[in-house]
């Protein structure tokens, strides 16, 4: 099986990529308000929603045999807004890293209608990806549905628009393009702890304006300020009900892997009897979905959760005392399977210890299997808990400002 390079689909929400490197903007958070229930009617009281179905199933393996693995994948139906014209788009990439539904142009068979700037030019959006990847396209409008759930008028990217003006610099530099072949689907459904894929950040001019949202007239695309509602959003945050996160629950594996995985993911927490938070602690994190990992008497706080990374992504070869793989050195490969230990923490200083293994990935990307609970790489700066530690747990992603039965989010739980 060929493996691909690091695919940790973690937005860096405010991030610019510079010429000195990854600079992350000093601001408190990277989204802005999200909903957290049906608004209030005259006199005080809130209407009971009718329940929906909340629930769609996620498969997890690949799209593409022996040449990806651990992609989280589910089906999205977009609609023109306000119509029937509608398309149900398979193999969308599952991911708690990021925010926003991203479509590849070339999976869209329908049209949907363009967002412009405050002065009419088409909207363009760059989305960067951990892995030196990003994504560029236009801004368009659908309504998003999900099992039961709708939302509205969603702000989503549409990747590699036909007819878009080319990537401006900005966005590209030293990056690489997502395009089908690099991501192995057909689009990514970021729902993340943020509301929107860069919040405040974006919403006003200035010195400081990361490169994430741009006006394209005729002569080029510039960066630009873009209010928080026309930003990409997170589709749950705008469901009517069920809005303040989701549930993600997949099966334990065999050591050596499986063929695939299906499990489900659930819309809303404490929302309805099937999403309740049950037999799990809570870990709030930083607006940008960050908490603390303790491993070998260090602690890494900008560590976080990640169904859209393929791996689990700690230290490196010589801090972990493992090799990577002969080949492609993003994956370790030590000689047998070693079992670690690690103290997750909370901003709200909950505490409890993890166990996970990693096996030598070259092993097991020979079998016939797609998905792994033990193939992790080298990642500096945090720990990246991919796809794998998601196996065989119940995990909660709860979005910014959403009040839930677990308190208000930003928070994982497990």
């Amino acid at each position: 099986m060929s493996a691909p390079n690091l695919t940790a689909l973690r937005a860096r929400q405010v991030g610019a990529l510079l010429a000195g490197g990854m600079v992350l903007l000093a601001t408190s958070g990277c989204g802005g308000s999200s909903s957290s229930g049906s608004s209030g009617t005259p006199g005080g009281t809130t209407p009971t929603p009718t329940p929906v179905t909340n629930t769609v199933t996620i498969q997890a393996g690949s799209e593409t045999t022996n040449q990806f693995f651990n992609m989280l994948l589910a089906s999205v139906t977009v609609c023109v807004p306000g119509t029937s014209t509608c398309q149900t788009i398979q193999n969308v990439l599952v991911d708690t890293g990021s925010t926003g539904l991203r479509l590849l142009a070339s999976s869209l068979t329908i049209a949907l209608p363009a967002v412009s700037d405050a002065a009419g030019s088409p909207l363009g959006n760059c989305a960067t990806f951990s892995g030196n990847t990003y994504a560029w396209g236009a801004v368009a409008t659908a309504d998003v549905q999900l099992a039961g759930e709708i939302a509205s008028k969603v702000p989503i990217q549409i990747i590699n628009a036909s007819g878009f003006p080319t990537v401006p610099e900005a966005c590209s530099v030293g990056g690489t393009n997502t395009d089908a072949s690099s991501l192995g689907a057909n689009g990514i459904l970021g729902v993340g702890v943020t509301q929107q894929d860069c919040g405040s950040a974006c919403a006003t001019a200035g010195s400081g304006l990361p490169p994430v949202y741009f006006g394209c007239p005729s002569t080029g695309c510039l960066a630009e300020a873009v209010s928080t509602q026309q930003q990409v959003q997170n589709p749950v945050g705008l469901f009517p009900q069920d809005n303040n996160g989701v549930v993600i629950s997949l099966p334990a594996l065999d050591a050596s892997g499986d063929a695939s995985a299906s499990g489900q993911m659930v819309f809303g927490i404490g929302t309805q009897t099937d999403n309740a938070l049950n037999g799990v602690q809570v870990y709030t994190t930083d607006g940008f979905g960050n908490f603390s990992v303790t491993f070998n008497g260090s602690t890494y706080s900008g560590s976080f959760i990640d169904t859209g990374s393929n791996g689990l992504f700690f230290l490196n070869a010589n801090s972990l005392g493992v090799p990577t793989c002969p080949v492609n050195t993003n994956f370790y490969c030590p000689s047998s399977t070693v079992n670690y230990s690690a103290i997750t923490t909370g901003t709200n200083g909950t505490a409890n210890t993890i166990a996970f293994s990693i096996a030598n990935a070259n092993t097991l990307f020979n079998t016939a299997n797609t998905v792994f609970n033990d193939v992790g790489g080298p990642n500096v700066g945090g720990f990246d808990l991919g796809l794998p530690f998601f196996f065989g747990r119940t995990v909660y992603v709860a979005i910014e400002g959403a009040s839930t039965t677990g308190g208000t989010g930003p928070y994982y739980a497990f």
